[in-house]
């Protein structure tokens, strides 16, 4: 979506100016009288003016536990009374992370010259995304500022902690997963090799087994076919990796993920609890559904899914049900789609979807937690397997040239 500079005047005949996102120049016209702004002039920004201010504040994404902290700070200063440009000078004093402190400066020098905040967070996209800057909108508009944003730290933590369950549960079958193909690799690469040197004497002939692993340590640890392997997996990736950024290729990889045994539940519930989520939050602050709609659909992190939030928000714009495409999808759970249904119905969309999001949050926990509990076990077992086959790989031929030559 193309950013925009913009300069007008509004209701009191003050000046505004910022830069924003929109379709088109119509549409930003008109997004911005339903605001109360009249704009005199609009320019597409120029594509040099984000890096220029990356540059010059400092590129990299922050923290999201962070950001979570100062938003919740900003809104307690807001809530005491405290004027916007006062607040964030004071936010800009108070944090530890000098390239937040030099952002949130910017941000108030663009406050200060007649710039909307939610305009003046929209330069810098790494640190407040559009979650985060449609909402302020949404704050400025409704001139609830300081309860948007608590909410907007309460989204933030809520979707920081999911996060940190979900990897944290992960480490440890991870750990053991690298942990288990190194011992595997180097017994190929160090040990049988030195081992096979007691059998290269002998006159005996060695069992299968025993053949077949000295065959493929000899294999590994020959430097031109061991390159050969390495050169041959990074280009597999590398190759992987380009096919996923096509338009095709992503649509396979995220069906894959959500047909991937056990893990593709997963996913779903992950991608459907952050859309649920960021929807719910995004309405309460009062963005349109249409709009929040289109916003919600990045959270989930898989195109599949996505496609059907837009398909969605193509029923919503044309005045039909939001749920009647979730169900026809067949890619949302009924719960979903039946929750929808009625909190459109009741006019609660907002507290059926945050129901949602809360329920599949939990799911995800207890699934994680079962799945890792389930791979430990395998993992050991799959680890004594390999070292128990090596084990009788070398055991067997020396009991058997024991008995020879007894």
């Amino acid at each position: 979506m193309p950013l925009f500079e913009y300069k007008g005047f509004d209701a009191r005949g003050k000046t505004v100016k910022g830069v924003r996102d929109a379709d088109s120049v119509k549409a930003l016209r008109a997004q911005m009288r339903r605001e109360g702004v009249m704009l005199a002039s609009v320019d597409e920004a120029k594509a040099q003016s984000e890096s220029q201010v990356e540059v010059r504040l400092g590129s990299g994404r922050i923290d999201v536990r962070e950001l979570a902290v100062v938003t919740r700070q900003f809104a307690v200063l807001l809530r005491s009374g405290i004027p916007l440009v006062p607040a964030l000078t004071a936010l800009a004093e108070q944090v530890d992370n000098p390239r937040l402190a030099r952002m949130l400066g910017d941000v108030k020098t663009r406050v200060n010259e007649g710039a909307s905040l939610g305009d003046a967070l929209a330069n810098h996209p790494k640190a407040f995304n559009t979650i985060y800057v449609n909402m302020v909108r949404a704050g400025e508009s409704s001139g609830a500022l300081d309860v948007v944003l608590e909410r907007l730290a309460d989204f933030t933590e809520n979707q920081a902690a999911l996060k940190g369950k979900v990897i944290g549960a992960l480490i440890y079958p991870l750990v053991m997963i690298l942990a288990g193909g190194a011992i595997v690799v180097g017994l190929f690469i160090f040990v049988i090799p030195r081992i096979s040197k007691i059998f290269d004497h002998a006159d005996a002939q060695l069992p299968l087994l025993t053949r077949l692993l000295i065959g493929l340590s000899e294999l590994l640890s020959n430097p031109l076919i061991g390159g050969l392997l390495a050169l041959f997996a990074v280009a597999g990736v590398i190759i992987l990796r380009q096919y996923i950024k096509t338009d095709s290729g992503r649509l396979r990889w995220d069906r894959f993920k959500l047909r991937f045994p056990k893990m593709g539940d997963i996913h779903r519930m992950i991608a459907i609890a952050r859309f649920a989520r960021t929807l719910a939050t995004l309405l309460s602050s009062g963005v349109n559904l249409l709009h929040a709609c289109k916003i919600a659909r990045n959270v989930m992190d898989n195109e599949i899914l996505a496609g059907v939030v837009d398909e969605a928000a193509a029923a919503v714009s044309e005045g039909q049900s939001l749920a009647a495409p979730l169900k026809k999808s067949g890619e949302f759970p009924p719960i979903v789609f039946h929750m929808v249904a009625i909190g459109e119905q009741t006019g609660q969309l907002e507290e059926m979807l945050a129901n949602v999001a809360r329920g599949y949050e939990q799911e995800v926990e207890v699934k994680v937690s079962t799945l890792t509990s389930l791979l430990e076990p395998f993992l050991i077992l799959f680890m004594g397997g390999v070292i128990f086959t090596v084990v009788m790989a070398v055991l067997t031929p020396i009991l058997q040239m024991n008995q020879f030559i007894k």
